[in-house]
């Protein structure tokens, strides 16, 4: 399927997404969001994909925030509806099977922080700006803002981006927990090609699993948590990736997991 704002390529089990509104610097507007609502709903049933990069074009902005122009004239019900359009997008991206690695490229500000914080990992490069600035539009993150950025770095370092409005640059997005790695521009795709590589070489199911109890886990208190880990860990060993990673690893030589 061909998108108006997305582009879309597929190469060594890797779907790289490209958010593609340069003359926008990315923003997110109802048409974008639709798209990649629909875009990470076929990816996650693509069994060919094992990890999924997203970035944005150019080299200035990965996702510089919700479009403001379409918004400013949104009745209250509008507002409300393009809210709950937002929060289905990074719900779907969070509960895709495969790890959605941001590739942060610039500005991810607004919807745009939203974004990233949607995706399991986040690279960025060096020119890299964080922020959730909508108090300064008289709003508040509308995407999930409030709940992921506090879930990520704490409630007081949320507090304190989310009520100033400020940016903070890709040191301190390090720093606290934002970002996994800062790297140089020109060498962004490729870490995180490198870093997808890396979870690629492991068993799928494996990873997928990993990445479903430390999703669903963070919701549940400690005991039931440990619980659901438990299930999760048994039902590994009906997969024939586990008695390939055993086995290879008694017999000191690399698995060929299989996907199965």
């Amino acid at each position: 399927m061909t998108y108006e704002n997305l582009l879309i390529k597929t190469e060594n089990e890797i779907a790289t997404i490209t958010i593609n509104r340069p003359e926008a610097m990315n923003a997110l507007n109802e048409k974008t969001l639709l798209e990649l609502q629909d875009i990470f709903v076929s990816v996650a049933e693509d069994v060919a994909v094992k990890v999924v990069i997203l970035t944005g074009t150019g080299e200035k902005a990965f996702v510089a925030g919700a479009d403001i122009a379409a918004m400013q004239p949104l009745s209250a019900l509008e507002a409300r509806q393009f809210a709950k359009l937002g929060h289905r997008v990074m719900s779907t991206i969070e509960h895709c099977p495969q790890p959605v690695i941001a590739a942060v490229n610039g500005f991810a500000l607004g919807g745009g922080c939203e974004l990233a914080l949607g995706c399991d990992i986040r690279i960025v490069s060096e020119n890299a700006r964080f922020g959730q600035p909508e108090v300064n539009l008289g709003i508040i993150p509308g995407f999930g803002g409030t709940q992921r950025l506090a879930r990520l770095i704490g409630k007081g370092r949320a507090m304190e981006m989310i009520l100033t409005g400020e940016m903070i640059d890709a040191t301190e997005a390090y720093r606290i927990g934002l970002a996994n790695k800062v790297v140089p521009l020109d060498q962004l795709l490729d870490t995180t090609k490198k870093m997808a590589a890396a979870i690629i070489s492991k068993g799928s199911y494996a990873v997928q699993l990993a990445k479903e109890a430390i999703r669903n886990g963070l919701e549940l208190d400690l005991e039931r948590a440990n619980q659901y880990e438990a299930e999760l860990f048994g039902l590994c060993f009906a997969t024939v990736d586990q008695k390939e990673g055993m086995k290879a690893f008694l017999e000191k030589r690399q698995a060929e997991f299989k996907g199965k």
